[in-house]
């Protein structure tokens, strides 16, 4: 059965742990909680004679849209980047997809609304009716780098800025030139902030599913928990995500003690006996993914299939890392960032996992692909794999033994 036209029957119920925040109406902030019935593909599994519901989740990491974006070059990764993420969505036909962090590349973004390109790198999910959440990484807020050719014999463009077309459909550009001489006077440098791009982000999709999260964690905005129930029984928690703003950008790369903190309460609140599994999502590796990392080749029990680049590590360590590895409920943390590792290594009685570098923006020439995770019920298991551009499947990883 065609996953999209599945919708109208419930299998795994998707539900929404509310963290009160900012930028919420007032009925929003007052709901302890709000239960959106995401309607999921019902596959089944012949192990023996048990049949299993499965829920399964794509992760698209460092998509970069706006790179370059007064060249030809950029608008034509943006081009790319879409149909990588199309394909792994109508071979995997996913329940869930994660954005996990540098949706944009903020300091190439010259024009006054970065919500623009966020909301074309959305697009190929949204069209398919699939429900996302997002997170933030370290370029998606970054101040706008000025490009030292624009300072060459031709002048500066200090009159215009390429602004793109938020209607534009399937990934194709077309360019409007705004001036910068009237009452904005010069907004298309100012950079788009996190804030900001979450609120444009919310209001205009019905499908998007992330929260800004408590306003103690400012500058941090990312900071929520999504649950997956059972689909025998909705109140029956299978699995429990949580996604962290590891910062970058507008501020330094890091996951706050606040942060830590945030989620050592959340989580016992949510899963005071580690009950249920639990699933982490944030966008800069910490120094954790240094001390596992592969030395050379990828050789069990790491599984992966690049390892072309050193761990670029957030810039300190708050007490994170400490408490997941105290909970023997936390099964696996996702992590991109590096373009040019996608391996999977076990740390204490976890996971820790980079995704695989799905767009053509940014650093690196390696194949395109995306990270799959799915969750199964009764007995539960967490598997994931990659799925490249090309249709390939390798590196599958049971990570929850």
């Amino acid at each position: 059965m065609d996953g999209r036209m599945s919708f109208t029957c419930l299998c795994l119920l998707f539900q929404l742990i509310l963290t009160v925040g900012f930028g919420r109406s007032a009925e929003q902030r007052e709901a302890p909680s709000t239960t959106f019935g995401l309607r999921t593909v019902r596959r089944n599994y012949v192990e023996g004679k048990q049949r299993r519901s499965s829920f399964k989740m794509a992760i698209f990491a460092d998509l970069h849209f706006g790179e370059n974006a007064w060249t030809r070059w950029g608008p034509h990764q943006d081009v790319k980047s879409i149909k990588v993420m199309s394909t792994v969505l109508d071979h995997e036909i996913p329940d869930f997809v994660v954005y996990l962090g540098d949706v944009i590349t903020a300091n190439n973004v010259a024009v006054g609304n970065a919500s623009l390109y966020w909301d074309q790198a959305l697009s190929p999910t949204r069209e398919r009716g699939i429900p996302w959440a997002t997170v933030f990484g370290n370029h998606d807020d970054a101040p706008f780098e000025w490009p030292l050719e624009w300072f060459s014999s031709r002048g500066i463009p200090h009159t215009s800025c390429n602004l793109l077309n938020s209607s534009v459909s399937g990934g194709f550009h077309r360019a409007v030139f705004v001036s910068l001489l009237g009452k904005s006077g010069y907004d298309c440098f100012k950079g788009t902030p996190r804030m900001e791009l979450m609120k444009n982000e919310i209001e205009n999709n019905t499908l998007s599913h992330p929260r800004n999260g408590p306003k103690e964690l400012w500058p941090s905005i990312s900071n929520y928990a999504l649950q997956v129930s059972s689909s025998q029984d909705p109140n029956t928690a299978v699995a429990l995500l949580y996604f962290l703003d590891s910062g970058g950008g507008s501020y330094p790369k890091v996951i706050s003690r606040a942060q830590a903190q945030w989620f050592k309460h959340k989580s016992q609140e949510l899963n005071p006996n580690s009950s249920v599994p639990e699933i982490i999502f944030w966008h800069v590796p910490n120094k954790a993914f240094q001390r596992v990392a592969p030395k050379c080749q990828i050789r069990k029990p790491c599984v992966g299939s690049i390892n072309k680049e050193r761990v670029d590590s957030q810039e300190a360590e708050m007490g994170i890392m400490k408490i997941l590895v105290k909970r023997s409920s936390v099964k696996a943390v996702f992590v991109g960032h590096n373009h040019g590792l996608n391996w999977c290594c076990p740390h204490e009685k976890l996971w820790l996992c980079f995704v695989r570098h799905t767009g053509y923006g940014g650093y690196g020439h390696w194949a395109r692909g995306a990270r799959i995770l799915e969750i199964t019920e009764q007995p539960f298991s967490l598997k994931s794999w990659i799925r490249m551009e090309c249709g390939h499947v390798h590196s599958e990883v049971l990570l929850s033994s």
